[in-house]
């Protein structure tokens, strides 16, 4: 379902908002089209495996063994790609959401952003924990 207009100047508003309050917060959202361009190369490498892999076949059966070297090649840096691409992480929104321990799915991300003495929740504590400071007026 489309956001309205006033839907949208409003999300909109908020992002503004968001990137002048937290900056670091903000670039942590934006890691998203990383994902994006991650997943891009991992969609590449499988392409290019299968593309090594014919080769590789296609130099057997002619008996060309540079043409089955060179598949062979390609399925080896292809999947090098893959598993890079992979460990950087080409996860959808479902991996982005947080489990029931409360903390974001990504391992090795703990500890990056955070300063020290805050108490670290799940995403949405934390946001309602910022909008209550907010209504409140305890924003500082």
């Amino acid at each position: 379902m489309p956001l309205s207009d006033e839907e949208a100047r409003l999300l909109h508003q908020l992002e503004q908002s968001l990137a002048a309050e937290d900056p670091d917060f903000a670039s942590t959202l934006r890691g998203s089209k990383f994902m994006a361009h991650n997943r891009r190369v991992a969609l590449l490498a499988v392409l290019g495996f299968i593309g090594g892999l014919v080769m590789l076949f296609a130099g057997t059966v002619s008996k060309m063994t540079w043409l089955g070297v060179l598949g062979f090649l390609a399925m080896l840096g292809t999947a090098y790609l893959f598993t890079i691409a992979w460990k950087r992480g080409i996860g959808g929104r479902d991996d982005i959401a947080t489990g029931p321990s409360g903390r974001s799915g990504k391992p090795g991300r703990s500890g990056r952003g955070r300063h020290p003495g805050k108490q670290s929740g799940s995403f949405v504590d934390r946001m309602e924990e910022r909008w209550q400071r907010r209504r409140d007026g305890d924003d500082h």
